[in-house]
């Protein structure tokens, strides 16, 4: 697994960046990533974002959070139902402004990323 770490020394969960979310990440506008980086936070220390919804459909516990910037959408999917992190699964800006459903190939992706940080993480009694 391609991880990059938030490791905190307080109550938060870590942040795990999976694959290449960290460098979708910082090529969002510097606005975009502290908004996201602030619901990203709220997250860690088990609150909920402030614009997020849910994403059942790539898998269970799967949410993405909202950020609107200067006519642009972008989302940012994750995973935090398992106790030892906070798993981002998938970052990018929304193509269209048109129409509220997320591209399949976007959903495809986060699915796929998530099936592999179910399927890498040692067993610890949890339901996936």
């Amino acid at each position: 697994m391609n991880v990059i770490a938030d490791n905190r020394l307080d109550d938060r969960k870590p942040l795990f960046w999976y694959a290449s979310t960290y460098k979708d990440y910082i090529a969002f506008p510097e606005e975009v990533q502290d908004d996201a980086g602030f619901q990203l936070d709220r997250v860690q220390q088990g609150l909920d974002p402030l614009d997020f919804s849910s994403e059942s459909g790539v898998g269970g516990g799967v949410y993405k959070i909202r950020v609107r910037e200067r006519g642009d959408t972008y989302r940012v999917f994750y995973v935090a139902k398992f106790e030892e992190a906070v798993y981002v699964l998938h970052c990018f800006k929304k193509k269209s402004s048109r129409g509220i459903a997320t591209p399949k190939k976007d959903l495809d992706l986060a699915r796929q990323r998530y099936k592999e940080v179910v399927a890498s993480r040692p067993a610890r009694g949890e339901e996936a």
